[in-house]
C-alpha cells in the first residue's frame, strides 16, 4: 500500500473489523486490551471505545524490557505501566501503532508474562511494515506497507492522530 494512501480512519476501521473477526473465531470473551506507550496506547484508547470492552484499558511501557538500547538510545521519559496485578489466564488484545522488527512486541510480551501467564494474546497493529527480525507477526493489522531502507513511519498525536513518513539521516 503506498504511504500516500494511509488514511488513519480507514486503517482504524480495517483494524477494528479484523479484531472483531478474531475475537469471535478465538472466543476472546471479556478480553483485556493493552496499549503500548505511546502510539499503541493512543490506538488502543480508540479501539477500546469502538469495541466497547468492559475491562479498563491497560497501558504498557516497555522501556526497561527493550534489548536495543545501543541502537535507539535510552528514553528518559518513562511512563508507568497500568495493568491489573494478575494476568494469569486472561485473554489479552495487545495493541501497538507500527510493527517493524518485532522487538517492541517481544519486550511487551516479556513484561506481560511478569504479571502472569495469559490464556492467549491477540496482537493488533495499525501498520505492519517490512523489516521483521524476530519470528513474531501481528494477528490483525490496519495495513501492511513496504518502506525503502532509510525511511520510517511514525504515528503522531494523540489529538489528532496522524501518520508521518520520515527519512532517517545517515550517520557519517
Amino acid at each position: 500500500m503506498p504511504t500516500a494512501s494511509l488514511n488513519i480512519d480507514q486503517l482504524l476501521d480495517t483494524l477494528e473489523t479484523e479484531i472483531r473477526q478474531h475475537m469471535g473465531a478465538r472466543k476472546l470473551d471479556n478480553p483485556l486490551m493493552i496499549g503500548i506507550h505511546s502510539g499503541g496506547a493512543w490506538i488502543a484508547k480508540t479501539l477500546h471505545q469502538r469495541l466497547a470492552i468492559a475491562e479498563p484499558l491497560g497501558l504498557l511501557d516497555i522501556t526497561f524490557y527493550r534489548d536495543d538500547f545501543s541502537q535507539i538510545g535510552m528514553h528518559p521519559n518513562v511512563k508507568s505501566s497500568q495493568l491489573p496485578r494478575h494476568l494469569e489466564g486472561r485473554n489479552i488484545i495487545l495493541v501497538d501503532d507500527v510493527f517493524y522488527t518485532g522487538r517492541t512486541i517481544r519486550a511487551a510480551l516479556n513484561e506481560i508474562f511478569d504479571y502472569g501467564r495469559p490464556n492467549q494474546v491477540l496482537l493488533a497493529v495499525l501498520i505492519e511494515r517490512n523489516g521483521r527480525q524476530i519470528p513474531i507477526q501481528p494477528d490483525c493489522r490496519g495495513a501492511r506497507i513496504d518502506l525503502p531502507e532509510g525511511q520510517r513511519i511514525k504515528l503522531t498525536g494523540p489529538e489528532p492522530l496522524g501518520i508521518d513518513v520520515q527519512t532517517i539521516p545517515c550517520a557519517a
